[in-house]
Parts: C-alpha cells; structure tokens; sequence
C-alpha cells in the first residue's frame, strides 16, 4: 500500500506527528509511506528513511508564496510537483488541516480506488481551514478536545483502519542509533530557551539561577539556538555561569554551534536530559524519551506537552510546568528532581538568590 503523508510545518507539529509513520508499520509493515514536508524541517525527517520512511519530498511554499511571479518559483514549483506526482497513492493523509496542505492533497495523484482523507472539523487549539475537508474523498470527525499527538495517530488509524498501539513511537531514538557520532558527556543538559513566540520565553535570569544550580550538581549546560538572537542569548547565559571559570579548565556551559535538525537531534540524543519552553527542540526531547521538563506560560501543555506515561515508573520522566506569569525557578528545579530515576544529591530547595 502507497501512503502520503501531508504534513508541512511546523517543527512541533512535524514532531507530534512523527508516531504515525510507525503506528502505519505496526499494522501495515510493507506499507510505502511518502511525507510532505516544509525543506526547513526534512532533516529531521531523512533519518527516519532507515526506518520504514520511504520518500521525504520537501517544499518551499512558505517561501513561494512570498515570489510566485518569479521564473525561479516557478521552477522550483514545477520541479516539486514532478517529483510529488512520481507516485500513485492508495491513501492520501492530510494531517495538517489548513489550505496549503489540501492544496498539496489534491496535487497529489490517487491510484485506482485510492481515496484523500482528511480531518472534518477543527480541534481545540489547532488551526483548520475549510478546504482541507472539500479536497477530501473522506473527512474524519476528531474529539475536538484532543492532545496533538493523538489528533494524527487517531486521523491515520480511522482512515486506514487499524489500531492503535497504547503508547507512540517516535522513531527518533531508533534513528539517533543508526548514526555513529561521539557522545555528548553523560552530565550534559540542554537548555532550550528559545522558542517561535515572546510569550513562551522563560526569563534569562532565571535559566543563569537554575544553570548555576545544576553546575553545583555536576551538570554542564549546552546551549542550541536557531536564530541570531537566540545565539546571543545562549551566549549571555554561557558568560553568567562560566564567569569564574579559570581559563584552560572545563567550561560549565557551552554555546552548540547552529546545527542542522538531524545533527541537533544526534547531540540532544546524547545529553542526559533537557529543560525546555513551548518549542520543537522541546518536543524532540520528549521525543527522544529523554528526562525533560518543559516549561508554560500558558496552560497549553494537555495538547502540547509531554503524553502521561502508561507505567508509575515512568510518570515522572518528562514532565510540564504552568505558572503564570511564569514558573518559578523553583518549581522547575522540582520538577527536574522528580524526572530523575534516583534519590537527588542535593535538597530540594534552592539557596536563596
């Protein structure tokens, strides 16, 4: 069975998609499966072509849209539908919802008896625009209050009926093995302080107060960022907890230089953790099944953050704070405690500033 999959953009809601590619493989193991995919985030998608992913086929259209009239739009239009129309697919998957994925949908071209299906309504917290419904053969009604990760697996379940297993897989850890590289030091915590809206962000006092803090455990902090201000913010906070490091000795926080997905994917993988806001590294960590405590200024986390875990051993592993207008350092400090699989070395509490 051929299967597209039409999910462009953006990085948390690639990631959260992610399962169905192995939830289809469950059930379907000689499935062929295609995924449509923003070029901004097919890095993050390429690994996962070892693992039963057949085709990334990458796109521009938020670029396009800004210089349709031009001759080189134009071409690079024309070259992606060649390659999107290569194949006849039996299912065409929009899981995306909006008018530029319906418009991928119907571009895409159906085998005999092949169908496009596509959600009916719009879930609390999501985007949706009608035509992802009329583009549609078949449009599935979802429980509009659903989390994102079980908006897809249910959307891809019911269209090609099977079942879902209990808890997604990701894949990401299995693609993370695949790939030999030398590991991050095993005390190492990311920091992922840099996210898409203001409003998300975390105060940078508060990332020094908590890195300051984890230094004293023997942690070293890594820093990611994928803008310029998100650099020079990584590096503000690296200068406050390396300030009285002896030149020569082992710095306590390091800047990691702007990676692609899948290198930032592969030195996250080897961290021993991740505290993180609202954003798509975030929702790699959880991904990755790495201890991670992510962090709310909203009260979103039911359809964003981490899944609860099916077993009480693992409840805590990853974990999401709310507070408004922000958490405290000290709530994500405990939380951070209770992802760890054994007794902390230091007291729950934090000295005082």
């Amino acid at each position: 069975m051929k299967i597209l999959l039409v999910k462009l953009s953006s990085l948390g809601d690639v990631v959260h998609t992610l399962p169905v590619v192995q939830d289809i493989l469950a059930a379907r193991p000689d499935a062929q499966i295609d995924w449509v995919v923003e070029k901004a985030f097919a890095p993050l998608l390429t690994p996962l072509i070892d693992l039963g992913l057949h085709r990334v086929i990458s796109c521009e259209i938020r670029e396009w849209r800004k210089t349709f009239w031009t001759a080189a739009t134009r071409a690079e239009w024309g070259a992606f539908r060649r390659e999107l129309q290569a194949e006849h697919y039996d299912a065409v998957i929009d899981l995306q919802g909006l008018t530029k994925s319906a418009v991928v949908a119907r571009l895409a071209r159906l085998a005999p008896g092949g169908k496009r299906y596509a959600m009916a309504n719009q879930t609390e917290g999501s985007g949706y625009e009608a035509p992802t419904r009329w583009v549609a053969d078949v449009a599935i009604t979802i429980e509009p209050h659903i989390h994102a990760v079980q908006r897809g697996r249910e959307l891809c379940a019911r269209a090609l009926g099977h079942t879902l297993p209990v808890a997604p897989d990701y894949g990401l850890n299995k693609a993370a093995a695949l790939i030999s590289r030398a590991p991050e030091a095993p005390e190492t915590i990311a920091f992922v302080h840099g996210t898409s809206r203001a409003d998300k962000q975390w105060p940078m006092e508060n990332w020094i107060m908590l890195g300051r803090q984890l230094n004293s455990d023997g942690y070293r902090i890594a820093l990611p960022h994928g803008s310029t201000d998100e650099r020079a913010t990584s590096q503000a906070i690296a200068a406050a907890l390396n300030d009285d490091v002896p030149a020569g000795a082992t710095p306590r926080a390091v800047v990691w230089p702007r990676l692609p997905l899948n290198e930032l994917t592969q030195h996250m993988a080897q961290c021993a953790g991740v505290i993180g806001v609202d954003s798509g590294l975030s929702h790699i960590a959880v991904a990755l099944d790495l201890p991670h405590v992510q962090i709310y200024n909203f009260d979103t986390a039911w359809r964003t953050g981490p899944l609860p875990r099916q077993t009480a051993a693992d409840a805590s592993r990853q974990l999401s704070i709310f507070a408004q207008p922000t958490p405290s350092v000290q709530a994500v400090w405990d939380a951070w405690l209770n992802s760890q699989p054994s007794p902390p070395s230091t007291s729950g509490m934090l000295p005082s500033q």
